[in-house]
């Protein structure tokens, strides 16, 4: 398993007038730290982009335990189980700074589509190459 931890301070502007994060904000955490996660792989999604490979969101599902607040500091784990085949499954897990239990928890299914043809491709071999590294270390 290739695991990523990303860091995040809440803003204001990403709060309801409680102060809680509103809902939405957490898909912008999950794509910043799997962007992340990524290039620290070795995999720059420009790169991918450069090489006619684009990685459209087919599928995203959140679960919301307990609230993040504003000015908390994130850690935000982005986990990879599985090489990735014509898609890339990516599970995340919010946590608050010194909180051990999880506060909010979620997976987003992404495609490898060839933008020429715009139809979806198996994962291109600078894909596979960079997750034969980080999951069998």
């Amino acid at each position: 398993m290739y695991v990523y931890t990303y860091l995040h301070r809440v803003r204001y502007r990403e709060c309801d007038p409680m102060r809680v994060v509103y809902h939405t904000h957490y898909l912008d955490y999950f794509e910043a730290a799997r962007t992340d996660a990524l290039r620290d792989a070795g995999l720059v999604y420009r790169d991918l982009e450069d090489a006619g490979v684009m990685m459209p969101v087919v599928e995203a599902a959140l679960r919301y335990h307990r609230p993040c607040r504003y000015d908390e500091l994130l850690e935000i784990k982005v986990m990879v189980n599985e090489m990735p085949a014509t898609r890339l499954v990516i599970a995340y897990e919010v946590y608050g700074s010194n909180d051990p239990k999880v506060r909010v928890s979620g997976s987003v299914t992404l495609c490898f589509v060839d933008m020429k043809r715009n139809r979806p491709i198996m994962a291109p071999i600078m894909v596979t190459e960079v997750f034969q590294k980080v999951l069998n270390p």
